[in-house]
């Protein structure tokens, strides 16, 4: 069920530095889920039918230096059966560009990253890197630069005349794009399809959670969520299957590896 556009309730909680935070109780008690390759059609104007590509069209911005740091520490661990795109990478001098603002990102390649393995790669469409954190048993979020993780959870933070910050925990507004995010053909938060997980979002979002706003604030509002009655989940999917059989219109939700 999708969150109600307004009228959210928020939930706060104060850390030891003071620092406010605020969380969307509305998105983190909802069954938003990724729904890479299981329906999603991709962001860009035309979907995408083969289920592959997913947000991975414009490839991803680093936050930082350790955030590229980290990424291309990972990518030496990458085996050649891991990553579709290693050997043009390196023929076009790397995985990573810079602008000439400074800012640096991953590359694209044929409309997307160059990570993103494609349908007709042998080990499977779906990010090199987030696929070789789950071969490893390791956490996608230790391998992949900080936005692909990150979104579509959004940190807003404000500071008052005085310095005291107050930090919105929420989702990942078109807005927050600037006037790039009106030109997403499909953006998921606003989806009914992709509120379809078995479990809250602030459970199955735990890692991210905790990355974010850190393991004390997390497990407080782990506890307050816990001890409120449950909500009732919805299968979107399902819900949007039975529609489209109603309205005669055919509906493919596949099973492939998330981005």
């Amino acid at each position: 069920m999708l969150p109600p556009a307004d009228n959210h309730d928020w939930l706060s909680l104060h850390d030891e530095e003071g620092t406010t935070w605020l969380f969307d109780l509305a998105y983190f008690t909802s069954r938003y889920r990724c729904i890479y390759g299981m329906g999603c059609p991709s962001i860009d104007p035309e979907p995408d039918l083969t289920g592959a590509i997913g947000c991975c069209s414009h490839g991803a911005h680093f936050v930082d230096a350790d955030d590229r740091a980290k990424v291309e520490a990972r990518v030496a661990q990458l085996e050649p059966d891991e990553w579709q795109l290693a050997r043009r990478a390196k023929a076009r001098g790397g995985p990573f560009k810079q602008h000439q603002g400074g800012d640096w990102m991953t590359r694209t390649t044929d409309g997307a990253c160059i990570f993103l393995n494609r349908e007709d790669f042998d080990g499977g469409p779906g990010c090199a890197l987030h696929a070789a954190a789950l071969r490893r048993g390791e956490r996608p979020i230790d391998w992949k630069p900080s936005v692909c993780w990150q979104v579509p959870i959004r940190l807003d933070v404000h500071e008052d005349d005085y310095g005291h910050q107050t930090v919105l925990v929420r989702a990942w507004q078109r807005r927050d794009w600037g006037p790039g995010g009106d030109d997403f053909h499909w953006w998921c938060i606003e989806e009914e399809a992709a509120y379809s997980a078995p479990d809250p979002l602030w459970l199955t979002a735990r890692d991210e959670l905790v990355e974010l706003v850190g393991e004390d604030i997390y497990n407080r509002l782990a506890a307050e969520l816990a001890a409120r009655p449950p909500q009732p989940g919805v299968d979107a999917i399902g819900a949007a299957k039975a529609d489209a059989r109603r309205r005669g219109t055919p509906v493919t939700v596949g099973s492939k590896r998330r981005s």
